[in-house]
């Protein structure tokens, strides 16, 4: 007993904490390269033209359809520029306007919690949702770090002058928490949920 008792209350060294942590975060970078790749044949196919509703919402109809991985300012929100206060949130909404233009195509990968399906799109050859990122009209959020960094690095859009985050923005408005991690939760269990069904679907038989 005295054995197991010496066991169960040494600590781990720094160097196996430091390992374990090296090891969790491989394991987690794994899981989400396989469900990314999984996510490209996944979801459902929708073509455009569709209707700005603000920097990372497009609708066809009643269907509401957010860009996926990126945040937007909201249409109502101000941020800070050399020329004073300017609205950074329609600015937003008419660059993605500006870019959705042409015929656009979508594919869904799964919903958020306020139910709006969550879209890769693009026009042509163009991305999208990196493109507003690229351009400093949105931040990313959940995906696409490198676009943030080049457009933070050019400081172009909202990094060419001083900006409050839309998450914290609509907290700081609504008088309620971030809720940037119960998204990100909720829209990588949807978007695995996606995957899961389509590799689902595509294993059974045909009649």
């Amino acid at each position: 007993m005295g054995f197991y008792r010496k066991r169960r209350h040494r600590r781990r060294s720094p160097a196996r904490r430091t390992l374990d942590l090296l090891l969790a975060l491989a394991v987690i970078g794994a899981v989400a390269v396989v469900v990314a790749q999984v996510e490209r044949f996944a979801g459902e196919e929708i073509a455009g033209p569709f209707r700005v509703v603000d920097g990372d919402t497009l609708a066809s109809g009643k269907r509401r359809l957010r860009l996926k991985g990126i945040d937007a300012p909201e249409l109502d929100q101000t941020c800070g520029g050399e020329g004073g206060e300017y609205a950074c949130g329609q600015i937003a909404a008419g660059y993605l306007q500006s870019l959705a233009g042409q015929e656009v195509r979508c594919r869904t990968e799964g919903v958020d919690r306020y139910r709006r399906e969550l879209v890769r799109c693009w026009s042509g050859s163009v991305d999208l949702n990196r493109a507003m990122v690229v351009a400093g009209h949105a931040v990313a959020y959940g995906d696409y770090e490198i676009a943030e960094a080049e457009a933070r690095l050019n400081r172009v859009g909202l990094w060419a002058g001083t900006f409050t985050r839309p998450a914290d923005w609509r907290a700081a408005q609504g008088g309620q928490q971030d809720w940037r991690f119960a998204d990100l939760v909720v829209e990588q269990a949807s978007a695995a949920w996606v995957a899961l069904r389509a590799y689902w679907k595509g294993s059974q038989p045909s009649n």
